[in-house]
């Protein structure tokens, strides 16, 4: 691991620490802004909701994303049976702020750019340091209409980082989250490989 990969993974512990201590003081986090934050696919009513805590730089995630979740949209989530919610749990600072895009985008867009940023996570994390994959994603996101105005004052927007860590914050405390993706399906934290081979088994069981 690189000296730079290193300080991105510190600097974000720092800012979850920050965020975890302040939650503490309240005792209370904001629901009802990370319910406002989910992406979710498939009707609320399916019987089966799968939560994948993901981070965009986590290669297994990526592939999870576009090897297993078009075959769970494919078989089960267009006839209403599984219920898809993506919540973020970024590891770094590059996915944290590539988190914070995705949240900036209309709801209808955000699915789009989950595709495009796994798609294109070897590309866009490639740069030496956060500055230069920054510009990376600020070119990735045009296409999306956020414009480098729109996507510096995103960056900083604090709100929505504050929303994110709190997810993952939350996501720690209650599913003991220490690696990515992890899939918790009806509330329970899916153990094994997560291809759609065993996803599909313990899918069938509960529908």
């Amino acid at each position: 691991m690189t000296r730079d990969k290193l300080n991105y993974k510190l600097l974000l512990f720092l800012k979850v620490f920050f965020i975890y201590f302040l939650v503490s003081i309240k005792s209370y986090s904001d629901d009802s802004a990370i319910k406002n934050n989910l992406i979710v696919l498939g009707n609320d009513d399916a019987p089966v909701k799968i939560k994948i805590f993901s981070s965009l730089t986590c290669p297994h995630c990526a592939n999870f994303h576009m090897e297993v979740i078009p075959e769970i949209e494919k078989n089960y989530v267009k006839f209403g049976k599984v219920q898809l919610i993506f919540l973020d749990f970024p590891l770094d600072l590059a996915s944290l702020n590539a988190s914070k895009l995705l949240h900036c985008l209309d709801k209808k867009k955000q699915i789009k750019f989950l595709g495009t940023i796994y798609e294109n996570q070897a590309k866009w994390t490639s740069g030496s340091d956060l500055s230069e994959i920054n510009n990376n994603l600020k070119e990735m996101v045009k296409d999306l209409g956020i414009s480098p105005t729109e996507f510096e004052k995103c960056l900083n927007n604090e709100t929505v980082e504050n929303n994110i860590l709190n997810i993952r914050i939350e996501g720690q405390r209650k599913y003991s989250i220490n690696s990515t993706p992890t899939i918790i399906i009806n509330e329970k934290k899916f153990e094994g490989s997560t291809d759609f081979k065993n996803m599909k088994k313990k899918i069938d069981k509960l529908i």
